[in-house]
């Protein structure tokens, strides 16, 4: 920190102090020029620490950041979308939806009033009975049936 001056210099500087300040001054203007130095040390250090504090805390700040982004991930999801990006999987595992007979209104749909006139559901000789599906040599095709 001496500003690479050699010992030459620095006799050269002493003397000359010692000829325009004097002997009897000497002793105290090198006691101002060390305060004066000590106290420009102490503004230093502490601006030094200052700005290093003040990069911790933004370091810091940055990584409160990057750990709430981290906390707010929702790790389900993520999983679910690293498993089954287009959801077929899922879709495929979901269980077949079924009636729920327990339901009143399920029931009064069922017990509605009789379509027939208290006869008995037989088809009338006059319309043809549907087709059948029979087993064939070619293959499974629609016969009629037999009359």
């Amino acid at each position: 920190m001496l500003l690479d001056f050699g010992w030459s210099e620095l006799m050269l500087i002493g003397i000359v102090a010692l000829i325009v300040i004097g002997p009897k001054d000497l002793p105290k203007a090198l006691r101002v020029a060390g305060f004066w130095v000590r106290k420009a040390r102490t503004l230093s250090r502490e601006f030094q620490s200052s700005i290093e504090q003040m990069v911790r805390e933004a370091e810091l700040d940055e990584m409160r950041q990057e750990l709430k982004k981290a906390t707010e991930i929702d790790l389900e999801k993520e999983f679910r979308q690293a498993v089954d990006p287009t959801g077929s999987l899922a879709e495929s595992l979901k269980p077949p939806e079924l009636p729920n007979f327990s339901e009143p209104a399920a029931l009064a749909a069922d017990s509605g009033p009789p379509t027939s006139t208290g006869a008995t559901d037989i088809a009338e000789p006059d319309t043809p009975a549907p087709a059948i599906a029979r087993p064939s040599a070619v293959g499974h095709d629609i016969v009629p049936p037999k009359p």
